[in-house]
C-alpha cells in the first residue's frame, strides 16, 4: 500500500496543529476602568504580553484544570482564582475568561457597577489610561459582533446600577489617616468584587445547606428510616465539600494577611505611578554630570528593586488592602463558623442516633435472654412430659376397673400436669429475679 503524498502523519499533524491553534485562542471579557465591557479573542501569548504574566499563572484560570483557591500578586497584574471567579486584574482593566454561567453574568454586572461607582476624578484618570493603552496596537482581536446585544444591555444595566450606587453614596472608599475618605485604586475595587462574589456564593450555599440540614436532622431523630438516613448522608457529603472550599479561601486570605510583601505586590497603580515618575525624572537634564550619574544609579537600583519585588526602600502603605482583606476574612470566617456549628449538630445527631440504636440493641438482648430462659424452663417441662410418656408398666398406668379408680386416676393426671406447669413457672420467675438482682436484666 503506497503512502499518501502528505506523508504517513501529514493528516494527523494538520489536525493536531488545528486543535492546538483553537486551544491557544479563547474568548475574554474585558472590563476596563470606564465600565464598558467588551468581548475579545486572544491566545495565551497575547495575554502574557498584555499582562506580563507567566504561563504557569494563566494555567490557574483554565476551567478544565482544578486548582485550589489562590490570589497571586505579580508585577503588572493580579491573578484571582476563587471558586467560580477567575480573573486577571491590571491597573486599568479586568480580563475574565468568557462563560455562559448565570453567576458569571451577575459577577460582571457587579464589577461594572462597582467600577462606575468611583469618583469622577478617579474615573477620568482611569479613562485616560485606557485611552492611552488603546492608542497602542492591542494584541487582542475584538469580537464586535459576538453577543453585541447582550453586552449593550449589560453595559446599560451597569450604568444604571453605578448611578444608583453613586447617588446612595456607596462607592468603595477607604479611610485616610486624617479622617477623610478616598477611593480605592482600580485593582482593589475589582479585587473586592471578586472577593464579594466568592464569599456571597459560599454564603448562599451554606444558607441553603442549613435550611435543608436542620429539618432533616430533626426528622431523623424522631424517626429513623432508610430514607432519612440517606438524606442525612447526602447532606453530610455536601457539608464536607463546602467546608473544604471555604477553608481554602480562608487559608488564602490568611496567607495574604500574614505576608506584607504579597500585599505590597498588589499595589499596581502605585507601582505604575512610581515607574512613570522615574521615567519622567530620568528625562530631566542636570548640569552636574556627576549628579546625573548618581541619580541614574539610584533610579536604576530603585527600579531593579521594584521589578524584583523586593521593595527595598519602598514600601507602600498596605493598610487599605489589609482592611479590605480583613473584612472578607471575617465574613468567610463567619461562614466557616456556621459550617462548624452545622457539623457539630450533625455529630451530635449521630451520637444521639447511636445511643438510641444501642438502647434498642440492649432491649433486644434482654428479650433474647428472657426468651432463652423461657426455652430452658419449657424444655424442663417437656422432659417431665417425656418421662411420663414412656411405655412402661407401672401401677400409675393401670386401667381403672370402677368409677372410684377412674376418679383417682383423673385426679393424679391433673395433679401431675398442674404441678409440672407450676414448677416451670417458678423456675422462670426465679431465673428472672436472679438476672435482675445480678444486673443482667433491667
Amino acid at each position: 500500500m503506497r503512502p499518501s503524498a502528505a506523508g504517513p502523519g501529514g493528516g494527523g499533524g494538520r489536525r493536531k496543529a488545528a486543535v492546538a491553534a483553537a486551544a491557544a485562542s479563547r474568548e475574554w471579557l474585558v472590563v476596563p476602568a470606564s465600565g464598558r465591557a467588551r468581548v475579545e479573542e486572544a491566545g495565551k501569548h497575547a495575554v502574557m504580553a498584555r499582562t506580563g504574566l507567566p504561563a504557569r499563572d494563566l494555567r490557574v484560570l483554565d476551567p478544565l484544570l482544578s486548582y485550589p483557591s489562590t490570589i497571586l500578586g505579580r508585577e503588572r497584574a493580579i491573578v484571582v482564582n476563587l471558586e467560580r471567579v477567575k480573573a486577571v486584574i491590571t491597573a486599568a482593566e479586568v480580563l475574565l475568561p468568557n462563560s455562559k454561567d448565570p453567576d458569571f453574568a451577575r459577577f460582571v454586572r457587579d464589577l461594572q457597577a462597582r467600577v462606575l461607582a468611583s469618583s469622577s476624578d478617579q474615573a477620568a484618570e482611569f479613562t485616560d489610561m485606557e485611552g492611552e493603552s488603546s492608542a497602542v496596537t492591542s494584541p487582542f482581536r475584538a469580537l464586535t459582533s459576538f453577543k453585541g446585544n447582550e453586552l449593550e444591555m449589560a453595559n446599560k444595566s451597569a450604568n444604571a446600577a453605578g448611578e444608583m450606587t453613586h447617588s446612595s453614596s456607596m462607592p468603595t472608599l477607604a479611610a485616610a489617616k486624617d479622617g477623610s475618605t478616598k477611593v480605592l485604586p482600580f485593582e482593589f475595587r475589582a479585587l473586592e468584587v471578586c472577593l464579594e462574589s466568592a464569599c456571597r456564593c459560599l454564603e448562599e450555599e451554606t444558607s441553603t445547606l442549613e435550611k435543608e440540614a436542620y429539618p432533616a436532622l430533626d426528622e431523623l431523630t424522631s424517626k429513623i428510616s432508610t430514607l432519612n438516613l440517606e438524606r442525612v448522608r447526602q447532606i453530610k457529603s455536601r457539608l464536607v465539600a463546602i467546608s473544604g472550599r471555604v477553608q481554602k479561601v480562608r487559608d488564602e486570605l490568611e496567607h495574604l494577611l500574614d505576608d506584607e510583601m504579597d500585599m505590597a505586590e498588589m499595589y499596581l497603580t502605585e507601582k505604575l505611578t512610581r515607574q512613570e515618575m522615574s521615567e519622567t525624572s530620568s528625562r530631566v537634564e542636570v548640569d552636574d554630570p556627576s549628579q546625573l550619574e548618581d541619580d541614574r544609579d539610584e533610579e536604576y537600583r530603585s527600579e531593579a528593586d521594584v521589578s524584583n519585588g523586593s521593595f527595598i526602600g519602598y514600601k507602600p502603605n498596605i493598610e487599605e488592602l489589609e482592611m479590605l482583606l480583613e473584612a472578607y476574612f471575617v465574613q468567610i470566617d463567619g461562614t466557616l463558623n456556621k459550617l462548624s456549628h452545622l457539623r457539630e449538630y450533625v455529630d451530635d445527631t449521630e451520637d444521639y442516633i447511636n445511643i438510641m440504636l444501642d438502647d434498642k440493641q440492649n432491649q433486644l438482648l434482654q428479650m433474647g435472654v428472657m426468651l432463652s430462659t423461657a426455652t430452658v424452663v419449657i424444655t424442663a417441662g417437656v422432659a417431665v412430659v417425656g418421662i411420663f410418656g414412656m411405655n412402661i408398666g407401672i401401677s400409675l398406668y393401670a386401667d381403672p376397673t370402677n368409677d372410684e379408680e377412674k376418679r383417682a386416676s383423673n385426679m393424679k393426671f391433673w395433679e401431675t400436669t398442674l404441678g409440672t406447669i407450676a414448677g416451670c413457672m417458678i423456675l422462670y420467675i426465679v431465673a428472672m429475679g436472679w438476672g435482675k438482682r445480678s444486673g443482667l436484666l433491667q
